[in-house]
């Protein structure tokens, strides 16, 4: 579904903003570009050096002159704004771009950076969209508004293929090597006379246990800590 999803610049007036938006599309896996109508000569070596590693983005985008011609091949089309707009569009937030088909095509469109898009660029949105941010200053930088938009569709994308799981490398602790760990911690605990009021030592051991068995430690972090407990009683031995 990435190959569906493009991303429009509209206007674009600055050669290292265009490069950056290449570079952010590249770090979430998204590769249609379409430029619409850009100020600085496009392509240029400041869009490519700025663009850092993304240049095939650059090389195989589509540039036309207007926004209209470039509508031919978009089923669903988001305009980004940081104002309110009085049109009978509707409005969709981040959190609820997970209501769209991203199976159709989808483009993302942004605005110039001095102006933002006009109600006549809006107005061939199906949707329009804000990015949350500080009320009283709410304009953000052109590349900074699609890595937010980029990366949030990258984790919809993504969110059941993301499996994220511990090196093979790390043996969880047992049972027995936190039962171990957190005697030894109990007993230079006791030898200190940390468990008073004695009425409610029963609690507090309730509550140790619990702590130590929850915190998902691993056998190496076991031996850390009985390692610490051990020596933190010789120093007050000593």
């Amino acid at each position: 579904m990435f190959n569906n999803i493009s991303f429009i610049l509209h206007k674009p007036q600055l050669s290292e903003n265009i490069g950056a938006c290449a570079r952010a599309m590249k770090n979430f896996n998204f590769s249609k570009l379409i430029v619409i109508n850009p100020k600085p000569t496009f392509p240029n070596d400041k869009i490519v050096a700025t663009s850092v590693g993304a240049n095939e983005i650059i090389k195989k985008s589509k540039v036309y002159g207007n926004l209209e011609p470039a509508m031919k091949n978009i089923d669903i089309l988001i305009s980004t704004t940081s104002r309110f707009r009085n049109k009978n569009i509707k409005h969709i937030k981040l959190n609820e771009l997970n209501k769209i088909d991203f199976s159709k095509k989808v483009a993302f469109l942004f605005g110039p950076e001095a102006s933002g898009l006009s109600n006549n660029d809006i107005s061939f949105s199906n949707y329009i969209l804000q990015i949350p941010s500080n009320t009283k200053f709410k304009s953000l930088n052109l590349s900074h508004s699609l890595i937010i938009v980029a990366q949030t569709i990258f984790q919809l994308l993504n969110i059941k293929k993301s499996k994220y799981s511990k090196s093979k490398k790390i043996k969880p602790a047992s049972k027995k090597n936190i039962q171990s760990m957190t005697n030894l911690c109990i007993k230079h605990l006791e030898e200190i006379n940390f468990f008073k009021p004695r009425e409610k030592k029963p609690k507090m051991l309730e509550n140790l246990r619990s702590m130590f068995y929850k915190m998902d430690l691993s056998e190496k972090e076991t031996r850390i800590l009985s390692s610490v407990f051990a020596s933190l009683a010789k120093k007050k031995a000593d």
